[in-house]
């Protein structure tokens, strides 16, 4: 989308969707699959990818479908249970899915994720060649974390996480949340518009939970602020709404609309800003900070005034202003040790202290991503 246009109308114009649905969309008061809501689900799916556009499609639901074959009253409270749950329920997911795409001649493929297959970059460029592949032969990728083995949706965000960096791995124009509200509230009235998420908008949307769905309206903004910081747009729509996909996608004024960041962040900085885990923390001074933040400067160790944890060389590390707030993520081109060594010193005295001098920077550039 051009920089200069990031409201409704910037949203006609998108060529790449990820649409995530949450468990409380996907299921009826029973917790069993809702089969009438994912028809009309995959109705408006199936006209999105008629129109041109590539989708796809994150869903949560596996342990509520699981918790309606099993007939169970209430969500299991064990780890165990919970993820014995998802394992029944995860078929029938795909089931219903696969018979529900198939009046349209879509085929659908499943791809199970853990947050461990996004730190890894080996792994995190397969699911995106594996993803591009389903997009060439028009089949529509549905992506769950596997509860199975994982406990990242189970405690925390109900797959909204996971569908924002999807999001970002497929370098995706917008990322559609839909929920069970109108959109995000502020004293009980929907804001249309979020100029930019902010630890004011997270702390008015505070945390929610009930017997079938963790996410809430904080996970949704911290995935949105996830996708929006690398450029794209995410909106928060009420899943219930007729015809809310292709409604939005027309430009109406549906659920809350946050703004792209002006510029478009490159796939290497995605992967480095919001995927990639963080080995440890550089701790740098004022100085640095402003270098970086405002003139987008290197990280040189003359700005380094501590070094936290133990990692190697090429690790990704969180780069920590004096407020104790992050300035930066960055590849380092020191091991932890090395850079205990040298931090504080002018670039000119590395060799001396090392014996060699391969890099003048810590951290270059190329391979940070500004907070």
């Amino acid at each position: 989308m051009p920089d200069e246009d990031t409201g409704r109308a910037a949203v006609t114009r998108v060529r790449r969707v990820v649409v995530k649905v949450g468990t409380k969309a996907l299921t009826g008061a029973d917790g069993r699959l809702d089969s009438d809501f994912v028809r009309a689900l995959s109705a408006q799916i199936a006209g999105l990818l008629e129109s041109g556009l590539e989708v796809a499609l994150v869903s949560s639901g596996a342990i509520g479908a699981g918790m309606g074959e099993l007939e169970l009253s209430s969500r299991p409270r064990t780890l165990p249970r919970l993820q014995a749950a998802a394992a029944v329920g995860q078929g029938q997911l795909m089931r219903t899915f696969h018979d529900a795409f198939a009046r349209f001649r879509v085929r659908v493929a499943q791809i199970l994720v853990t947050r461990d297959d996004f730190h890894d970059r080996t792994r995190y460029l397969n699911i995106r060649n594996t993803i591009r592949a389903l997009t060439a032969w028009r089949a529509l990728p549905v992506i769950n974390e596997n509860d199975t083995v994982s406990v990242d949706e189970i405690r925390f965000g109900d797959n909204d996480v996971i569908a924002a960096l999807v999001a970002n791995l497929i370098d995706a124009d917008l990322l559609v949340m839909l929920t069970d509200v109108a959109g995000f509230l502020r004293r009980g009235r929907r804001v249309s518009r979020l100029e930019r998420v902010d630890a004011a908008a997270l702390a008015e949307a505070g945390a929610e939970s009930d017997r079938l769905g963790v996410g809430g309206m904080r996970s949704k903004l911290q995935a949105a602020a996830t996708v929006t910081g690398a450029g794209a747009a995410a909106v928060v729509a009420p899943a219930r709404e007729p015809e809310v996909l292709r409604r939005l996608l027309a430009g109406e004024d549906l659920g809350t609309l946050c703004a792209p960041a002006r510029r478009r962040m490159s796939a290497r900085r995605r992967w480095i800003g919001h995927a990639a885990r963080t080995s440890g923390k550089l701790l740098i001074d004022a100085g640095a900070a402003e270098a970086l933040h405002r003139r987008g400067k290197s990280l040189l160790p003359s700005g380094i005034v501590d070094v936290i944890g133990r990692f190697a060389k090429g690790a990704n590390v969180a780069i920590i202003g004096p407020d104790g707030e992050t300035v930066a993520r960055g590849l380092t081109n020191y091991s932890a040790e090395q850079i205990r060594r040298i931090k504080g010193l002018k670039t000119s005295r590395i060799a001396k202290v090392l014996g060699d001098r391969p890099y003048d920077e810590v951290v270059h550039r190329n391979n940070m991503t500004l907070a």
